[in-house]
Order: structure tokens, then C-alpha cells, then sequence
């Protein structure tokens, strides 16, 4: 897998970069990130969240700033715990998951449903009733806005399901990810839930199989999972380029639960 960045920064600019999958027992990641300024290198330095969301951070100054990471992973990574004040945090509204004003919305639609019948009754209403309509929405909406629009990209639908299944009081969280498969390929957003003891991907666009899917960052909405923040300076991206292949892709039963590889 591989993202290339360019930017173009009009002054002296903090940035912190989310584009690394995270670490977990089970995978082994070779890996490369250089940035560079107008070609030459910039220090770049790594940290870790609370959710093992692996986050890179660089000063550049002025100018042509360009991003290359790539990555070989292997293995398969063990299935993602949580512990009881982290799924309180997933059941509580979120600046772009309003589950509090859904609320009468998805106890009507959803009365009587649970586990994974809840997951798929959610994931098939969202998809039903959303248009996966590219350069449709802004960064700033959230779940609301997107349900009364109807359309959206990934980030959209996932903040819907999030933001419907904690209404549900279930918690749900957004996971970034690399999705082999995606066309056209960007990097891809999903929901999370927590159902029956573990987390399980639900993603209503059906746009890529869920089993090849790679965690990149995990939070409570895009606020804690952008592949780009700009903590401070002008900052423009100017190009974005994302690969993401597989030996071979698997099947999807949109059916099965599923968790994140």
C-alpha cells in the first residue's frame, strides 16, 4: 500500500499525518515515510493515541511540501478489545455523530432489533437511503445533515450508522482504513460496533470486501481519525494518490459478521 501527498504550504505550518496503519499483534509492517520541502528532507516524528492510532507530525516552512509512505503488511492483526470507559465514550454523542437528535429516528426504525440483526438492518437502511455522490458533502457536516441530504461519501455513511447505533445504545465508533478494492481507490472510512463481545465493521457503501480492510485510525468521528491536520499555517493539498492491494481479494457476505483484519 502507498499514499503520495502534495501540498502546497503559504507559510510555516505544524502538521500531524494519519496514514500508517496501526500496529497490532499479528501483522508485521515493512514501511518507508519521507517529507520532503521543496525536495529537501523534513524531521518528522512519530506518536501514538489512546487507540494505538499511529499519528506523524512535521514543521514544515514554506513551500512545496510532498508525503510518501509506503508500506508491505503481512500477517493478520487479533481482534481489537475495549475496555468499559472507552465504550462509554462510543455511546455519547460526537461533534459529527449527533446520535442524540437521531434518537427518536432510529428507535423507530429500528424497534425490537439487536446484535447482528441491528447491525444489518442499519447498514442496509443507510445504504438504501443514501447516494454515494462524490464531492457532494463538506468536511464540516455530520450525520444529520448528511440524512437530510441523502448523499454523501464514505465519512457520511459511516457517521450515519455511528451516530444511528448509538441511538440504539450500541457503541460505534469511525475506523479509517486502506481498502483493497475500492474504486475509485482513496483511503476509506467504515463504522465499528460493538456487538456480543467484539468489534465488528459494518459499511453500508458495500464499496470494498471488509475482510482485506487495514485499521489506520480509530475514534469517535473524523475529528480523530483525518489522514491531514493542520495545527497551524496555510496548508492547500494539491494531490492524493492512494494504493491498496491484496494477493486476493475475498469474498464479502454483507450478512456475516465481520471483524477489522
Amino acid at each position: 500500500m502507498s499514499a503520495d501527498l502534495t501540498l502546497e504550504a503559504g507559510s510555516p505550518s505544524d502538521l500531524v499525518l494519519s496514514i500508517a496503519p496501526a500496529l497490532a499483534p499479528g501483522l508485521t509492517v515493512e514501511e518507508t515515510l519521507v517529507v520532503a520541502l521543496d525536495g529537501r528532507a523534513v524531521e518528522v516524528r512519530e506518536m501514538r493515541d489512546a487507540t494505538g492510532t499511529r499519528l506523524h507530525r512535521a514543521r514544515p516552512d514554506a513551500g512545496r511540501v510532498t508525503i510518501r509512505y509506503e508500506a508491505t503488511v503481512t500477517g493478520r492483526a487479533a481482534p481489537a478489545d475495549a475496555q468499559d470507559h472507552e465504550l462509554i465514550g462510543y455511546l455519547r454523542p460526537s461533534r459529527y455523530c449527533e446520535s442524540d437528535i437521531l434518537t427518536p429516528t432510529a428507535r423507530a426504525e429500528f424497534a425490537g432489533l439487536e446484535g447482528g440483526g441491528l447491525l444489518d438492518a442499519v447498514s442496509s437502511w443507510v445504504g438504501t437511503r443514501l447516494a454515494y455522490v462524490p464531492g457532494s458533502s463538506l468536511p464540516t457536516d455530520g450525520a444529520v445533515r448528511t440524512l437530510l441530504a441523502r448523499q454523501g461519501v464514505c465519512r457520511d455513511y459511516a457517521h450515519l450508522c455511528v451516530a444511528l447505533l448509538r441511538a440504539c445504545d450500541v457503541p460505534a465508533r469511525l475506523v479509517s482504513v486502506y481498502a483493497p478494492g475500492l474504486d475509485p481507490m482513496d483511503f476509506h472510512a467504515v463504522c465499528e460496533a460493538w456487538v456480543h463481545g467484539r468489534w465488528l465493521v459494518v459499511d453500508a457503501t458495500t464499496l470494498a470486501p471488509r475482510g482485506s480492510m487495514l485499521r489506520i485510525a480509530t475514534g469517535r468521528d473524523a475529528a480523530d481519525t483525518a489522514f491531514l491536520t493542520t495545527l497551524s499555517g496555510r496548508v492547500e493539498l494539491v494531490d492524493l494518490q492512494v494504493t491498496a492491494v491484496v494477493d486476493e481479494l475475498p469474498r464479502d457476505d454483507v450478512t456475516e459478521p465481520t471483524p477489522l483484519g
